[in-house]
This record gives C-alpha cells, sequence and structure tokens, in this order.
C-alpha cells in the first residue's frame, strides 16, 4: 500500500485547486514533506512524538492499532505470542516494522517497501503473517476476503494525522477546521463506509482533533 500526498499551490487551496497526487513509500515521507517534494502526506500515519520533531499533524482523523494477518487457512496464529519462529512482513520505516520487534523478538522480520507486496508474500507461503495497523489489513481482507484473515486483539494505539511542514500554523488550522466539517456534516462518516466499512466495520466515532 502506499501513501497518497498532494501538492498545492502556495496559500490555502480553494475550492476546485489542481490537485497533484504523487506516491511515496513509508520512509520518504518525512523527507518528501521536509524538502516540499509534497505539501501534505494523507496516509496510515501515525502522530508520535519522534515525527513531530521534524513535522507536523492536522487531526487525528482516525485511531485505529496494530494487529496481524494471516492466510484464512492458518490456525497457528492467533496472537502476537504465537509468531515465535514464524516470519512476519511489515513496512520498512514503519512504526509498526519496529513494535514487532520488541512485541514478538523470536519472528524473523521480513520487510518490503508496500504492504501489498507482503500480502502477496504471504499468499505465495513466502511469510507466514503480516503486521500493521488494522485498518490497513482490513483493507487488503476486503479485497481477498476468502484468502486472509485479521487475528487478535490490537497491541498499539496508532494516531493517524495528516503530515504538513513545521509551523505551519495556517495550514494545520484550516486542515483541522476540514476535518472537523467532515466529522459535522457526516462526510467522514461516508468515507469509512466507503472504504474500511466494505469490510463489514461500523464506523466509529471520529477522535477529537488536537489542535497543538
Amino acid at each position: 500500500m502506499k501513501t497518497t500526498v498532494f501538492v498545492r499551490e502556495r496559500g490555502l487551496p480553494p475550492l476546485g485547486v489542481k490537485v497533484t497526487f504523487t506516491e511515496a513509500v513509508s520512509k520518504n515521507r518525512e523527507p518528501f514533506i521536509q524538502n516540499g517534494t509534497v505539501d501534505i502526506v494523507v496516509a496510515t500515519y501515525t502522530i508520535n512524538d519522534k515525527r513531530k520533531k521534524v513535522v507536523d499533524f492536522a487531526g487525528p482523523y482516525y485511531k485505529t492499532g496494530q494487529s496481524l494477518m494471516v492466510r484464512k487457512d492458518d490456525d497457528s496464529i492467533k496472537s502476537k505470542d504465537d509468531l515465535a519462529g514464524k516470519k512476519v512482513c511489515s513496512v520498512e520505516g514503519s512504526t509498526p516494522a519496529e513494535r514487532i520487534k520488541t512485541e514478538a523478538p523470536k519472528a524473523a522480520l521480513t520487510l518490503f517497501d508496500t504492504y501489498g507486496k507482503c500480502a502477496t508474500a504471504m499468499e505465495n507461503k513466502q511469510v507466514d503473517a503480516v503486521t500493521t495497523d488494522e485498518a490497513i489489513l482490513l483493507g487488503l481482507v476486503s479485497k481477498k476476503k476468502d484468502a486472509f484473515k485479521v487475528v487478535g486483539e490490537t497491541f498499539s494505539e496508532e494516531p493517524y494525522g495528516i503530515g504538513l511542514p513545521k509551523d505551519d500554523d495556517e495550514l494545520r488550522t484550516f486542515l483541522n477546521d476540514t476535518l472537523e466539517q467532515a466529522y459535522e456534516d457526516g462526510t467522514w462518516a461516508e468515507a469509512f463506509d466507503a472504504t474500511l466499512g466494505s469490510s463489514g466495520v461500523e464506523a466509529p466515532e471520529p477522535p477529537e482533533v488536537d489542535r497543538y
């Protein structure tokens, strides 16, 4: 799964402005914001203190947690406690890749640049499980319900935010205002139902925006 970002013209984007989309992998997100390749990153982008040292965030707009996806016919893995000796796939530069080293130190970690490649590797039995945020895994399951399943309880809290340049207070305020409007007018719930909701999950209450 690739990160989607857009580049805006200087100043806040008016209605109808042309948006340029750029693809990036997890490890490129902060550099792309810092060097001006993009203006914002809209992705499964966890807000954390390390990232906030170099970029700012609007949101959060969704909260999830790290989980596991396995082949549907595999009953040997029911939680992170079953990963010893198993091959687990995640994405280079991601928060889940770092966390699983602590949560399951006896697992063998394989890294790719996208979760789609992890899913393909698992389907081909090159790895036994894929770990990342449950939201991403549900998206993968929704595309191949007969091949994959999500197992176990989540074992982290991942607040997703919109990444933007450090100290761009005007843009952050604009994005936070836009998010809150989407919460209130139902746009956020509609977007959830059209994406993650297709896996059978009901839309939760959106999280409170952190105007730090």
